[in-house]
């Protein structure tokens, strides 16, 4: 199916984009394009005009500065997954960035729009809310921050306005005594996650001082383990007490989501499931 018609308009700034956002009513913004251009053929959206912001160079790249990773929205998953500077700030960040669908997706696609489509499946959600991510938003009015916790509202909706843009992510540099890890189950076609866990850990020898643990593809937004972080905390780490400590996540799931991919108690139980996998191999207790 073709898209519907619509005007297309391509900004060589941020300044100009959230111009021809405000001047364009029901506009929307394009970037990699795997999520709108489907959405756009399906005629699910039917926006009056498409800003390009792809070519805007503010919006791209790396950078590490005074313990925090920045991220331009406009940074491609391949080139997260490739950085040795970004590895080597926060190995989290490249790993999650790897594993995210195939090798056309990781070109195309953006850590921004994969975060303003706040797809409930994808890995980004879940993983920067564990990291402690900061969103940086600009608009007409200036520019603002918000958390993963304002930030993501619902299934495909976020805390951003119509006129404003996404400008970049930033991440606390891992901290010496810091270990992260991702687990997800996959859907073996889409590379989605059908249920995923990220957790950040300190540690001290073989105890855990503090762990930040975090939920995705099973629940409408990326949900904080406040139960798993609380058993984890203060514990010395086997596979026991990481078992343990994993199973406490079913008191954090509330609307849990079910389909015809698996139901919501099958997504219950390997979201313990996947946690576990991601503690054990940030620990290097075990492998899957």
């Amino acid at each position: 199916m073709f898209a519907a018609a619509f005007d297309y308009h391509k900004a060589s700034s941020v300044a100009e984009a959230i111009q021809l956002l405000g001047a364009n009513e029901d506009s929307k913004l394009i970037a990699g394009g795997h999520s709108l251009i489907p959405l756009l053929k399906l005629r699910l959206a039917r926006p009056s005009a498409v800003v390009d912001i792809g070519g805007i160079s503010e919006l791209k790249g790396i950078s590490v500065n005074n313990g925090t990773v920045r991220i331009g929205a406009l940074t491609t998953h391949w080139e997260i997954a490739s950085s040795s500077e970004a590895a080597a700030a926060c190995s989290l960040l490249a790993e999650a960035a790897g594993g995210i669908g195939d090798t056309q997706v990781r070109n195309r696609g953006t850590i921004g729009g994969n975060v303003v489509h706040a797809d409930p499946a994808s890995d980004w959600p879940a993983v920067l809310t564990a990291l402690n991510a900061t969103f940086n938003i600009q608009g007409p009015n200036g520019s603002r921050t918000a958390t993963p916790g304002d930030f993501f509202i619902g299934p495909l909706t976020t805390a951003i306005a119509d006129n404003e843009i996404l400008t970049s992510v930033e991440v606390p540099r891992l901290a010496a005594n810091q270990v992260a890890e991702y687990a997800k189950m996959a859907h073996p076609a889409s590379g989605y996650a059908v249920v995923g866990g990220a957790v950040v850990l300190t540690v001290d020898g073989d105890r855990c001082t503090a762990a930040s643990v975090a939920v995705g593809g099973a629940v409408p937004v990326p949900t904080r383990a406040t139960s798993v972080q609380n058993a984890l905390a203060g514990s010395t780490l086997s596979a026991e007490s990481i078992t343990a400590a994993a199973n406490q996540v079913s008191n954090d799931l509330d609307h849990v989501i079910g389909d015809f991919y698996a139901s919501a108690e099958y997504r219950k139980a390997m979201a313990a499931v996947e946690i576990r996998h991601a503690i054990f191999h940030a620990t290097g207790l075990a492998h899957h």
